[in-house]
């Protein structure tokens, strides 16, 4: 005799399906409105990077004013590095090449650098200031401004120091270490292969060569003459020249002033209001971008990953 179906049993089967249902329904509708809050809050942090960046990228450019341009060269000076010639010679275009200009201050805290990059700023706002002669540029020295530093800020018109600024170090270094000594007591044996007598020059695994070492000494010197004649040309008869100037010594912004080697006590804020007679001061700095700090680990990455990392560190004005 068949089963009769229990209209209790179909009641709480429907209920329970429809119950299904709605849970189902309701967890579509949270997980719809999470993705659509996520990417509404993806839309607008998107758009306020653009609003920065586009704050950043037109802020300076756009004031036609009488004003004074403000450089930041804060940091070691190295291609791709926080301070390098491409930004710095962006920043100074910028400033120069605005009707509202007055007059521009570099200001530095950096210990130095590239001797290369550092010569290439200079030779550019020497060129700018024969382009732009009613134009004053100064420096500004806060913490430190020392050897690659230096090499750009005697391009200034004037150099501007606090008494407690560190000012100098004109001198350059190569700078590496030796493993021989080690090698021999762990037993690790060198096993270099060149095609050219000199392709292993400076080898740190290797005993040091005294014809090389001589090579590099005279490269050293070379780059430090050249470093001396900038300095002279850009300090003239302010430079009292002593045999301790060019030796790699640094000084106070108090005695920097008294060698010649700085102008005036002033900060920057100073420079502009008392100087420059433009307090209005506009940052011309070339700020990296997030991408731009993408792009730079990329391509220190791939350096590295060919070895090319410390070749490009090589002569150090520091």
């Amino acid at each position: 005799m068949a089963e009769q179906a229990n209209p209790q049993d179909n009641s709480n089967w429907q209920q329970q399906t429809i119950e299904k249902l709605a849970l189902s329904g309701l967890k579509e509708q949270k997980a719809a409105r999470r993705w659509s809050i996520f990417f509404k809050s993806l839309t607008f942090i998107y758009l306020f990077i653009l609003l920065v960046l586009a704050l950043s990228w037109f802020g300076a450019k756009n004031v036609t004013t009488p004003h004074t341009a403000l450089i930041d060269i804060n940091g070691v000076i190295e291609a791709g590095g926080e301070v390098n010639a491409d930004s710095v010679i962006s920043s100074l275009q910028d400033a120069y090449g605005n009707s509202g200009t007055k007059g521009i201050i570099l200001r530095f805290n950096t210990p130095g650098g590239s001797p290369v990059q550092a010569g290439i700023i200079n030779d550019e706002i020497m060129r700018q200031k024969k382009l732009h002669p009613k134009i004053p540029v100064y420096g500004v020295v806060e913490d430190i401004c020392a050897s690659g530093g230096y090499y750009i800020a005697v391009a200034t018109d004037k150099i501007y120091v606090d008494k407690a600024s560190i000012v100098g170090s004109i001198g350059v270094l190569m700078d590496g270490y030796g493993f021989t000594e080690v090698m021999k007591k762990v037993g690790v044996e060198r096993r270099l292969m060149t095609a050219g007598e000199n392709k292993g020059m400076l080898d740190p695994f290797s005993p040091v060569n005294p014809k090389q070492q001589a090579f590099a000494q005279s490269m050293l010197n070379e780059v430090h003459e050249q470093f001396k004649n900038v300095v002279r040309l850009g300090r003239g008869s302010r430079l009292k020249e002593t045999p301790e100037i060019f030796s790699g010594l640094f000084w106070s912004g108090d005695q920097s002033i008294k060698l010649g080697l700085a102008d005036a006590l002033g900060s920057a804020d100073y420079v502009a209001r008392e100087v420059i007679k433009q307090e209005d001061i506009v940052d011309y700095t070339n700020k990296e971008t997030v991408v731009d700090r993408f792009a730079k680990k990329l391509g220190a990455s791939m350096a590295k990953s060919i070895g090319l990392d410390a070749m490009t560190k090589g002569l150090q004005l520091r």
